[in-house]
């Protein structure tokens, strides 16, 4: 089905976004391009018979050869070294009717949906998962490589880095489809257990002043704003009870450092840091709502560091004591929502953009112009908002969100679905954009204001809907897989 969509209709990407004709359009809401944009794409519950888990580790590095540029901050940052390696690292689950799950973390700062769409359609013909089965993660970290089609006008870059950053990209897509091979191949019993841990340096930083932090701090001040310092830890044993994966997320952007050095930032040391305290062990990082919330104070190897061990002591203290077993049992759900923009850009409004002190709004305004100039209509809304659920055994929830979604999404889920029993990963399958709530967007300010251009869409700013909307579709995924 899908070589035939491909062949028969004509597919126009920008900017990692992807405008199709409307008769196309209208038919992805109602099919799949592989099975698996169906309405929400779940697979069949696990039988009472099923006895364990089956799961495959894999791994590789991902740290840079090139000179492709580090992502982030919108500026020119060529590499000059490294602090540590970056990862892809790749989780398979095999429950006991054959069900299947992958999900791959890794230490990039954005996935495109250029890349998103080219990974899925690999992973798809090499191994056959449905998209609900296919869950890709990205920490946001800040001290990673460039890739396709995210905030590609946010670099003043030319088309020698333009290439580079496309060989490194098809580079990585490479990596993360031979770790999956790789995990999917090498499966072998065992024992899942959860548990939850507390670690409190990210900070609202949209309520609090950077400057005023360390005083404050210093002071024993209370700090302004919402935040969520659960720390979800999900530890993976093999038949003989070894230790062989712990899979663990924070809520809090990985910008500690602004240097021109490879690392993952405070994620990478906590990872660093587990993987030496338990040799063989493969530790995996994904980033909750952490979208209005910072490492504060920031900007020193010495604070990645510390920030990085304050993560890996909270998921030590969740493993070394009694944690909760994950019996096996495996739904998944998937489901792409529609996000109304709150106004389209026009070529009126981009005009006096182009020649702005702004160089960023400027790249992005003459890009829009040009699609305007080739008559390519904007839509009024983006289609293709990703928000998914896999439900393991009856003890654990897990939600999928895209984007930089703010921390009330966290807060709000695990007070709908379940308080200990669910865990909320944002920057899940491609960037988007940020994602405010429905507070954050009336406030206004970065995280909730007219900032979507930079992420290339045609529009400023979400309409007043949009947690409505995303709270609509998580429901039903998360109906489908609690069936």
């Amino acid at each position: 089905m899908q070589k035939r969509l491909f062949k028969f209709y004509k597919i126009v990407i920008w900017s990692g976004i992807v405008i199709l004709p409307a008769v196309l359009s209208s038919y992805i809401k109602t099919n799949d391009l592989s099975r698996s944009i169906k309405k929400d794409g779940c697979k069949n519950v696990l039988s009472a018979g099923d006895t364990a888990w089956m799961v495959g580790i894999a791994r590789r590095i991902i740290t840079p050869s090139t000179d492709v540029w580090l992502a982030g901050y919108g500026v020119k940052r060529p590499a000059e070294g490294k602090i540590h390696d970056i990862w892809v690292k790749v989780l398979a689950l095999k429950s006991g009717n054959g069900k299947r799950a992958v999900m791959v973390t890794t230490d990039n700062q954005g996935m495109s949906r250029t890349i998103y769409e080219s990974l899925y359609q690999k992973i798809y013909e090499r191994f056959r998962l449905d998209r609900s089965e296919f869950m890709l993660t990205f920490s946001h970290n800040h001290s990673g490589p460039c890739l396709r089609g995210d905030l590609v006008d946010y670099y003043p870059g030319d088309d020698q880095q333009r290439k580079l950053v496309d060989e490194y990209s098809d580079w990585m897509e490479r990596q993360i489809i031979d770790a999956t091979d790789e995990a999917l191949k090498n499966l072998q019993p065992a024992q899942i257990f959860k548990g939850e841990g507390l670690c409190s340096f990210a900070v609202n930083r949209r309520d609090n002043i950077e400057s005023e932090v360390p005083a404050m701090l210093e002071a024993g001040k209370p700090l302004n704003g919402a935040t969520d310092h659960y720390v979800p830890v999900l530890s993976v044993k093999n038949t003989k009870g070894a230790l062989i994966a712990v899979l663990f997320g924070y809520a809090c952007h990985p910008t500690t450092l602004s240097g021109n050095l490879w690392s993952g930032d405070y994620p990478g040391f906590a990872q660093v840091n587990l993987e030496e305290q338990h040799p063989g062990v493969t530790a995996m990082f994904f980033n909750a709502c952490g979208g209005d919330q910072n490492p504060l104070p920031r900007r020193t190897v010495e604070l990645c560091e510390k920030y990085g061990k304050m993560l890996s002591d909270a998921v030590e203290e969740v493993i070394a004591r009694p944690m909760q077993p994950v019996p096996p049992g495996l739904r998944t759900a998937f489901r792409f929502v529609e996000l109304d923009y709150e106004e389209v850009a026009t070529k009126e409004k981009l005009l006096p953009l182009t020649t702005g002190s702004n160089d960023i709004h400027a790249r992005w305004a003459r890009r829009m112009l040009e699609m305007l100039d080739k008559d390519i209509q904007f839509p009024g809304s983006y289609h293709y908002y990703p928000v998914q659920a896999w439900q393991l055994g009856r003890e654990l929830l897990l939600i999928g969100m895209g984007g930089e979604s703010v921390v009330d999404y966290s807060l709000r889920f695990k007070r709908e679905f379940g308080e200990g029993s669910t865990w909320v990963l944002g920057y899940t399958n491609t960037m988007v954009a940020y994602i405010p709530s429905k507070r954050v967007w009336e406030e206004g300010g970065y995280e909730g204001g007219p900032h979507l251009d930079e992420y290339g869409h045609p529009a400023w700013r979400w309409a007043e809907n949009v947690e409505d909307r995303i709270a609509k579709g998580v429901r039903r995924v998360v109906k489908r897989v609690r069936k």
